[in-house]
């Protein structure tokens, strides 16, 4: 799910007069907020104030609430310290705002939220914990310094398509309908359902039984289809520990590149993950195919704005070239990507670059350049198969 499709629209309320960072200091914020027609209380520190007093505020349990002057009824701080909710404070929040009928499985670095079948949510547990630890392994060995999430990572697997489109409805929209999970930037969780109930496998016993799962796998497209929650995963660890900010301007080529990057499955192994950085094939024909009617401005298109990304009759060509510009980069130019990458991750939330700036920070990393670069990067990209 392309991370614009779920920024929330009164960011922009927020953004709109300039800003101004919050306070650094450690203290509790209390912010009440009337909001259609309830009254909000949010516990947690205030990351952004607005220069017409709205506000950003990160709650306890994670979640990002933008208030804007017109919904603020009172803010008020005390001397207790910030600190995030335990993993048990969380779990038990967690199980109370949910459906009837949700169970948790705690595992190193995730706790998943499920109400399909123990066995299901094993195995997703099991494929976000080898995620991790590829994803934070391979950036180390780049030596970029990642952080420890505040949080554990919070999946919610419902049993059925049908519960989950009632849940994501009122934040994903329509659109959920025709996606089979989300990483959202405003709670820091994961949604998804259970893939095994795609189709009738009654034999195996209940949706999520050890057999259907093996099932599943073997289904033409099933590296596809797992591929898509890779996807989210990867962005949930990026946003946790320390590669993105959220609500930050991180150009979605970037965000969305690094996605792409890792989001190939390691199906044939339990423990490793020996395909990070392999080549994504569907994307790469989706480039190859781009190639025949790519613009002369495509490179400067992709990287000074996110309006490719949002236009759907753009968007796939544009999620392609952003894979094929991330594998090219990465292979070609490591230390400058590097380069790039602690500057975006630097980035503060609610502040947005104007396109100016968003070239010019590309061609401080890569070279003014950007004709020379674009030429040996469709080369090279169209050498490989």
């Amino acid at each position: 799910m392309p991370l614009s499709k779920i920024l929330p629209a009164r960011v922009a309320l927020v953004v709109a007069v300039g800003l101004a960072l919050g306070r650094t200091a450690p203290a509790l914020d209390h912010i009440v907020l009337r909001r259609d027609d309830a009254t909000i209380r949010v516990t947690g520190r205030v990351l952004v104030t607005a220069q017409d007093g709205g506000k950003l505020v990160q709650a306890r349990d994670g979640v990002l609430w933008t208030v804007p002057p017109s919904e603020l009824v009172e803010h008020t701080s005390d001397d207790a310290p910030f600190e995030p909710l335990s993993r048990a404070e969380l779990t038990a929040l967690l199980l109370e705002e949910l459906p009837a009928g949700f169970d948790v499985l705690s595992t190193k670095n995730y706790a998943i939220f499920y109400s399909t079948s123990r066995s299901y949510a094993e195995w997703c547990g099991s494929l976000f914990e080898r995620l991790y630890l590829a994803f934070t392994n391979f950036w180390s060995r780049k030596g970029f310094d990642l952080t420890e999430p505040d949080y554990p990572l919070v999946a919610i697997v419902f049993g059925d398509k049908p519960s989950y489109v009632a849940f994501s409805r009122p934040e994903v929209g329509d659109a959920v309908e025709s996606i089979i999970g989300y990483y959202s930037l405003r709670t820091n969780r994961m949604v998804m359902y259970d893939l095994t109930g795609i189709e009738s496998l009654s034999r195996y016993g209940g949706r999520g039984s050890s057999g259907q799962i093996a099932q599943f796998l073997r289904r033409p497209g099933s590296e596809q289809t797992v591929a898509t929650i890779i996807h989210e995963a990867t962005h949930q660890i990026a946003f946790n520990c320390g590669l993105h900010q959220r609500y930050s301007d991180c150009p979605l080529w970037f965000s969305e590149g690094i996605a792409i990057y890792f989001e190939t499955p390691d199906l044939g192994s339990s423990r490793g993950w020996r395909t990070i950085g392999a080549i994504n094939r569907p994307r790469l024909d989706r480039f190859h195919e781009y190639l025949g009617r790519r613009p002369p401005a495509s490179l400067l298109t992709l990287i000074r704005d996110d309006a490719r990304f949002r236009d759907t009759a753009q968007s796939l060509d544009a999620y392609a070239e952003a894979w094929a510009l991330t594998y090219f980069l990465l292979r070609r130019y490591p230390e400058r990507y590097l380069a790039y990458l602690e500057r975006l991750s630097a980035k503060k939330p609610l502040y947005w670059d104007d396109e100016e700036t968003r070239i010019a920070e590309f061609k401080q990393a890569f070279g003014d350049d950007l004709e020379r670069l674009d030429a040996e990067f469709v080369r090279q990209m169209a050498r490989l198969r």
